[in-house]
């Protein structure tokens, strides 16, 4: 697989921003989302928070062959006592999906982050949780948390 994952500096803001048009546009059979006045959908919200001076915050841009192919948010939460890594935001476009770049990219990223892990689903989105569980249990061989708690379901797991 010729694909690379590269911490998204300012030049790649656009190019972010746009991807995520077609990340809500896939995610909007789980949320529903509509598009605004403009045919757009509405601006992620606080994305310029991953390149403002927030460490606790990086931005992935994934490429193959030399075209952008998807991006991955990353958040380090610091909460009621608790730290660890989530990923806010995972995407991949379609044409690119089931060639085992969204694993790799995965365990990439967990790789580079080690800690404690909370990655979660919307519990309407099927695809998801089966991807992140297949995922999750071979990086973990097993030895992970899974729980659904406010409409999400929840993987936890130390690496």
């Amino acid at each position: 697989m010729n694909f690379t994952l590269i911490q998204a500096s300012n030049d790649h803001k656009t190019v972010i921003r746009n991807l995520m048009q077609f990340y809500m546009y896939d995610f909007s059979e789980y949320v529903r989302h509509d598009v605004e006045d403009n045919g757009l959908f509405a601006p992620y919200p606080d994305l310029k928070d991953y390149w403002e001076g927030n460490n606790n915050k990086i931005p992935y841009i994934i490429k193959k062959d030399d075209k952008y192919v998807g991006f991955v948010l990353v958040k380090f939460i610091n909460s009621k006592g608790r730290s660890y890594f989530s990923i806010a935001e995972f995407f991949i476009l379609k044409k690119y999906r089931h060639e085992g770049i969204g694993k790799a990219i995965a365990i990439e990223i967990f790789d580079l982050h080690k800690g404690h892990w909370e990655v979660y689903q919307k519990d309407t989105n099927k695809p998801a949780q089966i991807f992140w569980n297949k995922v999750i249990s071979e990086y973990t061989k097993g030895h992970f948390k899974e729980r659904l708690e406010n409409g999400r379901l929840i993987q936890n797991f130390e690496n």
